[in-house]
């Protein structure tokens, strides 16, 4: 069976109607940041393990950004919600 995503606008849909984004728990530096602080951001990325929060694009549906807590080990997914509604941006 195909995993699903339950999107906040469309229901519970197949994961190949997303496309995942990125990690959702790394925060933009100030407009004035060192260059080291955006190198961090825009290149250096952590592996995790275990429960985890990004962003996913509902690409081929409503083209929602969500926020998708998720098993990086088992793939099972604990939470979704808007990204906009939790006044997130991809």
């Amino acid at each position: 069976m195909a995993s699903l995503i339950t999107c906040s606008h469309c229901g519970p849909r197949p994961k190949e109607e997303f496309t995942v984004k990125g990690d959702a728990a790394i925060a933009r530096p100030a407009a004035d940041a060192s260059e080291d602080a955006w190198y961090a951001y825009v290149y250096l990325r952590d592996n995790p393990r275990g429960r985890h929060k990004e962003y996913w694009h509902h690409t081929s549906g409503c083209r929602r950004w969500l926020v998708v807590e998720r098993d990086t080990v088992t793939h099972a997914i604990y939470a979704v919600a808007d990204a906009a509604a939790q006044g997130e941006t991809a």
